[in-house]
Formats: structure tokens, C-alpha cells, sequence
């Protein structure tokens, strides 16, 4: 069988390349306006995820404790990079689908956790923009130098899951269905402005 990880790129592929493209995180024309209303769409985003995670977290703390739940959660950062710009933290949040076991958290996880690979491109990014300079956010890249051992560790407990006998197919249809909300979330959003 494919490793569990490479199946969740592939099958996710389309959706990360939606949610990439309606961000638009690495435009070189993104200005503080712009990028103030990308972190406030992203921030009512995680704190409705991580609400779905919590909700798990209680009825699996095993599992929970296994994934490090406590340590990878964002919201807090969001609204504090909201802070560092000047703005109020998100007014709204969609409503996500509820997180039913292990392997749709897992899948949810996939998301939020990738999302922080690609957040240190960000980063370097946004220190290269006009505007930005001297701005230092910390919710794309929470883990700093230690982010290569977060998404490591991820890894392990996605896999070890699925060689236990987890829903891979839970994790898929979790894992795109999260990619499809934050990206219909932003859609909405710009449209709305």
C-alpha cells in the first residue's frame, strides 16, 4: 500500500492548489490591507477548526495527547498577528463539519499542520515587501526552526494510525474537505467585500 501521506498530497493536489491560489499569499504586489484581511479570514477559519479539534480532544485525550494537540493549536497566534497590524481579531467563522473520530482529526490536522511547510515561504515573503518590513507574524510559521520535527512527528502518528488499522478513506474525505471549506471560506469573503 502507498504511504498515507503521499495519498493525502495527491488526493488533496487540486483542493491546496484552490486554497494557494485564492490566499495568493505570495502575490509580489501583497500589501498590509490585503494581507490584514487574508490573516482575519484565516484566523475565524482556525478558530472554527480548532473548535471541531477540541471537541475531539476531549473525547480522545489518548489520541489527542499522541498528536500533541495542545501544542499545535493557532488560533491564538492569528489574533495576534491580527494585533501586530492593527486589527480586530475575526468577527466570523464558518461553520466545519464536526470532527467524529481520530481519522477525521487527523485529516483536519493534515491541513493545518501542512500549512505551516509552506508557511515559512510565506514568511520570507512578507520580510521582503514594501510595508511589511519590520513586521514579524507568527501564525504561518509557529514552530520556528523546530518545524521540520512538528510536521515529522505528524507524519509518524498519521502513519502509525493507518498501519493500526485507522480509516484511511475518513482521513481523505477530512483532509479535502477542509482544504474545500478554507478555500470556499476566503471566496466568500472577498466576494463580501
Amino acid at each position: 500500500m502507498a504511504d498515507v501521506l503521499h495519498l493525502l498530497r495527491t488526493a488533496t493536489a487540486a483542493e491546496h492548489e484552490d486554497v494557494e491560489r485564492t490566499l495568493d499569499l505570495l502575490d509580489p504586489d501583497l500589501d498590509r490591507p490585503r494581507l490584514t484581511g487574508v490573516l482575519t479570514r484565516m484566523h475565524g477559519f482556525w478558530r472554527a477548526a480548532e473548535a471541531g479539534l477540541d471537541g475531539w480532544a476531549v473525547r480522545h485525550p489518548a489520541d489527542a495527547e499522541v498528536v500533541s494537540w495542545g501544542v499545535r493549536r493557532r488560533t491564538g497566534l492569528f489574533e495576534a498577528d491580527l494585533r501586530t497590524l492593527g486589527a480586530p481579531p475575526a468577527a466570523a467563522e464558518p461553520e466545519l463539519a464536526p470532527v467524529a473520530d481520530t481519522d477525521a482529526a487527523l485529516g483536519r490536522l493534515y491541513v493545518l499542520e501542512g500549512s505551516t511547510l509552506g508557511g515559512t515561504f510565506i514568511d520570507r515573503h512578507l520580510t521582503g515587501l514594501p510595508g511589511l518590513g519590520g513586521v514579524r507574524l507568527r501564525a504561518f510559521s509557529p514552530y520556528g526552526t523546530r518545524t521540520g520535527a512538528m510536521w515529522h512527528a505528524f507524519r509518524g502518528v498519521t502513519r502509525d494510525r493507518v498501519a493500526r488499522g485507522g480509516d484511511l478513506d475518513v482521513m481523505l474525505a477530512s483532509a479535502t474537505g477542509t482544504f474545500r471549506a478554507l478555500a470556499d471560506w476566503c471566496r466568500s469573503a472577498d466576494a463580501a467585500a
